[in-house]
């Protein structure tokens, strides 16, 4: 049974606007479009009574309601990942999930094949039986990551808002752009977000708790080679696409997302394209230990070293470090992490402490001074067709914050 009709609403308005970020852009927002919920978030915040502030310019949204000090502060980012389409979401709610196959889309229109939410290949669904589940039409992303966590500290403040006599620490929030592109935090105003303590609310699975992050950086190989007539080519054409191909080829396969899990760090292809002219490798780094994240740059480095010794000088490598592990930081701030866990286990989850198998705004809040764990929010399978969140797990995510706050 939904028992919080207004969260899941807000969820379900949030994710029809489409707030995809996007690659390469030195603007922020890296989409103007990510402010049209900001603008939408601002509203609702000041007709809420809370102090609420639009950069107009970034498209960060800050707001706060008075309590006790210290303030504790929550933070969700805006925008929907780059690899799935978020235009035109259409979320339907699956009532009392009974178990098997959910078809997202039967393939009855042109042009669009049938894709299912097959539990043998995504186990986590026994997980949810009984539950109300929030799935895609199987064209576009749902953008539980991260609307679900924008939807869950809405609630929370119009849960203060609503009860001004229920004691509870000063709060405040931030609502970010171009989280999903690493740049979440490139114009976070600290001062006006007020609190020097907070929880991004950013995490997937339920009860889960994350303070442990990858070290990231991200990749790019261009490849330039020699356009010649394939009649006249031999010993004259350098192929460019070839050459990226048998790039590729040189990193370890085993080490792809696909073949790691839990502490195991990566190397990921995220796009490849190009012609026997000119071709562009993109890839992410990640690795949870410092030392093997240096070692994966270094390893990137003599790979582009040898094919430019076996070739000639035809590849270039950029890298970009994104943001780093905080778990050693948040070695002094672990009250953070038992008071999540205690509130989540007297609402009757795990509170499991998990690696985040990728990175949150609150890394680099991290290392700008402001400790920032992250909370689990109810939403599976993000950044693609396959995505849904539980109500339920919804349900208990947005009472988490609200205990959090006390």
């Amino acid at each position: 049974m939904i028992k919080n009709k207004n969260l899941l609403d807000r969820f379900l308005r949030y994710v029809k606007i489409d707030t995809q970020s996007k690659e390469d852009e030195t603007v922020q927002p890296s989409t103007s479009k990510q402010k049209d919920l900001a603008r939408i978030l601002y509203a609702e915040l000041t007709d809420l009574g809370a102090d609420a502030y639009f950069d107009e310019q970034y498209g960060y949204v800050y707001a706060s309601l008075p309590g006790t000090e210290p303030a504790i502060g929550f933070v969700a980012h805006m925008d929907t990942a780059p690899a799935t389409s978020g235009t035109g979401v259409n979320p339907r709610i699956v009532e009392n999930y009974s178990g098997g196959k959910i078809i997202l889309n039967d393939g009855s229109k042109p042009g669009i094949d049938p894709v299912v939410l097959d539990p043998d290949y995504f186990p986590e669904l026994g997980s949810h039986i009984g539950e109300d589940l929030i799935v895609t039409d199987g064209t576009t992303l749902l953008g539980a990551d991260d609307k679900a966590g924008v939807a869950e500290i809405m609630n929370l403040f119009e849960y203060y808002a609503a009860h001004p006599d229920i004691p509870h620490r000063r709060l405040c929030l931030a609502f970010t752009p171009d989280e999903e592109v690493g740049r979440g935090t490139e114009h976070f105003d600290l001062e006006r977000f007020g609190a020097a303590e907070a929880y991004t609310v950013d995490g997937g699975k339920m009860g889960e708790i994350e303070y442990e992050c990858f070290n990231a950086a991200a990749a790019k190989v261009e490849v330039r080679g020699t356009s010649v007539h394939p009649g006249d080519a031999k010993n004259k054409m350098v192929n460019a696409a070839a050459l990226a191909a048998e790039f590729h080829g040189m990193l370890p396969q085993a080490e792809t997302p696909e073949h790691t899990e839990g502490y195991e760090g990566f190397y990921m292809l995220e796009e490849i394209s190009g012609s026997y002219e000119y071709a562009v490798l993109k890839y992410i780094l990640r690795d949870h230990d410092r030392e093997k994240f240096e070692r994966r740059k270094a390893f990137m480095q003599a790979v582009t070293e040898y094919m430019n010794c076996k070739y000639g000088a035809y590849f270039t490598l950029t890298l970009k470090d994104q943001y780093y592990n905080m778990a050693d930081l948040m070695k002094d701030h672990l009250h953070l992490i038992e008071n999540a866990k205690n509130v989540l286990r007297e609402l009757g989850a795990e509170g499991n402490i998990v690696p985040i198998r990728g990175g949150t705004d609150g890394a680099k809040l991290t290392y700008m001074g402001v400790p920032c764990p992250n909370l689990c929010t109810g939403g599976y399978n993000f950044h693609g067709r396959f995505e849904y969140a539980s109500v339920q797990e919804m349900e208990i995510c947005a009472e988490m914050l609200i205990r959090l706050a006390q």
